[in-house]
């Protein structure tokens, strides 16, 4: 009860905090489900009566930047979940910078010392002020053993924060699912739990320094393509430590036409890169921003802040190459078996209903020349379609779509008359051809064989387990399903909560409508 009544609390502040900022302004509900909705319709009364009146235009972003480091970290989730908040305010989202004041300098030496257990003047020669603070670690300058090294330290007490935060992120959720059925579809509790997952990893260090080192070993004969090395002996659990990167930011583009680069060639580099990461390896660098990549000297690409990483399975990865290449070759039929096959269209519809909704994306590109389209645009109108065919949301889709848009637009700011569809050709057919050619078809057989091989050594194993099975039903039916006392008293005992949670909800409600009444006459 005290719980829901400190989430139901939290939640009243940031709502307050996002009516004051006319942060819900430009957020059109009409495409929302009913309880949503109403939540946003009932947000933009409130901001005309108790918000800034400086208001020069939304300030979602801002909004969230004020509410803390939980919520710029769902503010960039959301920004990926145009299903779930729309495109108005999807777009407001991506906006949102990471960026917060840094901790003091002797904080984090002391957070070095502890994580890895020695004095800071013996593990680096120097250690400078902080380069850059962002919500859940900052970045320090060092040198150590002739080399300069980049070291990243997270916030103090940052866990703790976060754990307090996604509680009732995972309170709000499940708030939502239980009064308004349409938003099920939308999955809310799922996405809390993706971004509880995506949080977690970020803040062990040692999962993303993991991720270096296997991006490293992927990406090791991608020519123009460079990744950080780790240094081990001075990363741990709440510190990481990299060689440092010199290099022209990517977003400077006069910097970069001023020192030489020839940034046709960096612009196809960033697509073709982060397509072999996706398509090749099913692993890519899903944070590819422009605060993200540099380029050295030599006109190599380098990339940082490994901390949101996405993968596709191969599955996903045959999804990927044929849904685009079914595009290239105007071939709808084949890209919507590719969708049945992989079991994202229930059976319940047939191809070539879905075949048509494709063909309604695809021909009005007909007239289009390759450099104005664009294959973000595309998949994004895709997954708008797929809602029609009760395709459910697959969040790893998601993130390579978000990434694809933010890859998109750093090219094409490097570049912009790139074609996408050219640059992508050669990394996109050679996938193809390996996979769906003659050597696909070897490689399959192959796989298949080895498979069939493992059911065969299994089948002994697997035949005394079904006569198990099938012996226990018998008896089932024989004697009838009976419950033991311990498991009668758990019911019991379970009813007896579903009945005091009905009491408490009607108290929670009570509550809300207090807290509500409070954020209009403060």
């Amino acid at each position: 009860m005290l719980r829901s009544v400190a989430h139901l609390a939290r939640l009243a502040h940031a709502g307050l905090i996002l009516c004051r900022e006319h942060a819900l302004d430009r957020v059109d509900p009409t495409d929302l489900p009913a309880g949503p909705a109403s939540a946003i319709r009932l947000g933009q009364f409130l901001g005309r009566v108790i918000g800034r009146r400086d208001r020069r235009e939304a300030r979602l972003a801002a909004a969230f930047t004020r509410l803390g480091p939980s919520w710029i970290k769902l503010g960039q989730f959301l920004a990926t979940r145009r299903d779930v908040v729309g495109d108005e305010m999807a777009a407001d989202l991506a906006s949102l910078q990471d960026r917060l004041p840094p901790f003091s300098d002797t904080i984090a030496r002391q957070a070095i010392e502890a994580a890895l257990g020695r004095p800071v003047d013996e593990v680096f020669d120097t250690l400078g002020p902080p380069v850059a603070a962002a919500s859940i670690a900052q970045v320090h300058k060092a040198t150590a053993e002739g080399r300069e090294l980049a070291v990243k330290v997270l916030r103090p007490g940052i866990e703790q924060r976060f754990r307090r935060d996604l509680e009732t992120f995972f309170f709000a959720a499940r708030l939502i699912e239980r009064v308004d059925p349409q938003a099920r579809r939308l999955r809310p509790v799922d996405a809390v739990a993706t971004l509880a997952r995506s949080v977690a990893i970020e803040m062990d260090l040692r999962l993303e320094a993991a991720a270096i080192s296997e991006m490293t070993e992927n990406t090791a004969g991608d020519e123009g393509f460079r990744i950080p090395r780790v240094d081990w002996n001075r990363s741990a659990k709440r510190v990481l430590t990299l060689e440092w990167v010199e290099g022209t930011p990517i977003a400077d583009r006069a910097a970069l036409e001023a020192a030489g680069h020839d940034l046709k060639r960096l612009g196809a580099l960033v697509i073709q890169s982060f397509l072999r990461q996706a398509l090749r390896d099913g692993f890519f660098h899903a944070d590819m921003h422009q605060g993200n990549l540099f380029v050295d000297a030599h006109g190599n690409v380098v990339a940082v802040d490994f901390g949101i990483m996405g993968r596709l399975g191969a599955k996903e990865r045959r999804f990927l190459a044929e849904i685009l290449w079914g595009f290239i070759r105007r071939d709808y039929r084949r890209t919507a078996e590719v969708h049945f096959e992989a079991g994202y269209v229930p059976d319940t519809h047939t191809v070539e209903e879905f075949a048509q909704a494709l063909r309604a994306i695809g021909e009005p590109l007909r007239d289009k020349t390759a450099r104005e389209i664009s294959m973000a645009r595309l998949l994004s109108q895709l997954f708008e379609v797929t809602e029609l065919f009760d395709m459910r949301t697959r969040p790893e889709l998601l993130l390579l779509q978000k990434t694809m848009v933010v890859v998109e637009g750093v090219a094409r700011h490097l570049d912009p008359e790139l074609d996408m569809w050219t640059t992508a050709e050669p990394v996109v057919g050679e996938w193809i051809r390996r996979h769906l050619g003659p050597q696909g078809a070897l490689s399959s057989a192959a796989e298949g064989a080895a498979s069939l091989g493992r059911l065969l050594f299994t089948a002994p194993d697997l035949l005394a387990r079904g006569e198990r099975i099938a012996a226990g039903l018998a008896d089932m039916a024989r004697d009838g399903f009976h419950l033991d006392d311990a498991s009668v008293r758990a019911i019991a005992r379970a009813e007896a909560r579903r009945t005091r949670s009905g009491r408490i909800a009607l108290w929670i409600g009570a509550l809300a409508l207090v807290a509500i009444a409070a954020a209009m006459w403060s």
